[in-house]
C-alpha cells in the first residue's frame, strides 16, 4: 500500500501543480489500534508555485481525494488522503492545532521532502499551547461522548475516539508537553495498573483483531472513568494560562524561504 500511497502522492503533485512536502499517516495505524479493514487515512503538507499566492481573491487550499477533488489515476477504496497548503498549515501551527501536531509526530511517514519540515518540528516546543491543545481534546472527548450516549449501536471501536483526547488532555496536563500519537503510549504513563488499563487494553487487543465489534455491552466502568476525567480536566482547564510569543514573522519567513528552496523563486519585500 505504501508504493501506491507515494504513486497517489506524485499524481497529486503533477495533476495539481503543487510540490507535496509532508505525508504521513494519521488515523487509527498511526495511533496504534488498526484492524484489518482500517482506512488509510494519509495526510499531506503541500505548496503552489508563487504566482498562486499572488491574487485578490482567497483560493481553496485543500485537497481531499476521493471526497472533493480527483486525479487521473484510481485510488485504493481504503484510502482517505487530505492535503493541506503550506499557508493554512502554517496559520494552523501558529495556533498550536493539535491535529497537525500530531501529523508531525507520526510515526508512519510516507514521504518528507525539503527543509520545512524539520525547521516546523524544531519550532513545535516554541508554539506548543498547552490551552488551546486542551480545548482541542476535551472538546473532542465530550463530542464522541455524547454521540456515543445517544446512539443504540454498540461498536468496540468508538472506546479509542473518547478515551485518546481524555489521555492526550491527560498527558499535557501532567508533563505540559505534546502527547505522543500512540494510544498505548499514553496509557502506559497516564493509567496507572489495575482492572480498568487491563479492559482497556483487552479492548484494543479486540478491536485489532477484528473481533466482536458491535456485540460487547457498555462498559460502564470506563464510561464513568470518562466522565469523571472530563469533568476534571474541564476545571483544569478553565484555570490554565500560557503566553506565547507570537511567531508570525518566523512563520512568514518560513514560507518565504520555501518557496525559493522549493520552487526557486520568492517573494519581495520592495
Amino acid at each position: 500500500m505504501k508504493e501506491h500511497i507515494v504513486k497517489t502522492l506524485k499524481q497529486i503533485e503533477t495533476e495539481h501543480e503543487v510540490k507535496i512536502l509532508y505525508a504521513c499517516e494519521a488515523g487509527s495505524r498511526a495511533w496504534g489500534f488498526p484492524s484489518k479493514g482500517s482506512d488509510y487515512d494519509v495526510r499531506f503538507i503541500y505548496i503552489h508555485k508563487t504566482n498562486w499566492y499572488l491574487s485578490i481573491d482567497q483560493k481553496r487550499d485543500v485537497i481531499e481525494i476521493p471526497a472533493q477533488d480527483s486525479i487521473s489515476a484510481t485510488v485504493h477504496n481504503l484510502l482517505d488522503i487530505t492535503g493541506w497548503d503550506l499557508t493554512k498549515a502554517l496559520r494552523l501551527f501558529r495556533k498550536s492545532n493539535p491535529a497537525l501536531l500530531e501529523w508531525l509526530r507520526s510515526n508512519i511517514v510516507y514521504y518528507e521532502a525539503y527543509s520545512t519540515i524539520p525547521r516546523m518540528k524544531a519550532l513545535t516546543k516554541d508554539i506548543f499551547s498547552p490551552v488551546s491543545c486542551l480545548h482541542h481534546y476535551l472538546n473532542m472527548a465530550k463530542k464522541n461522548l455524547r454521540a456515543y450516549l445517544q446512539s443504540s449501536e454498540e461498536k468496540t471501536k468508538i472506546y479509542f475516539y473518547m478515551l485518546r483526547p481524555v489521555m492526550a488532555a491527560r498527558w499535557i496536563e501532567k508533563h505540559n508537553s505534546i502527547p505522543p500519537i500512540e494510544l498505548q503510549s499514553l496509557l502506559e504513563d497516564v493509567l496507572p495498573e489495575g482492572d480498568l488499563k487491563e479492559e482497556i487494553t483487552t479492548i484494543i487487543k479486540r478491536k485489532i483483531a477484528g473481533k466482536n465489534l458491535k456485540t460487547k455491552p457498555r462498559n460502564e466502568g470506563i464510561l464513568h472513568f470518562l466522565t469523571e476525567e472530563i469533568n476534571f480536566l474541564e476545571t483544569y482547564t478553565r484555570n490554565l494560562k500560557t503566553e506565547i510569543p507570537d511567531p508570525t514573522k518566523l512563520l512568514d519567513q518560513l514560507f518565504r524561504d520555501s518557496l525559493k528552496e522549493i520552487w526557486n523563486e520568492s517573494t519581495r519585500d520592495d
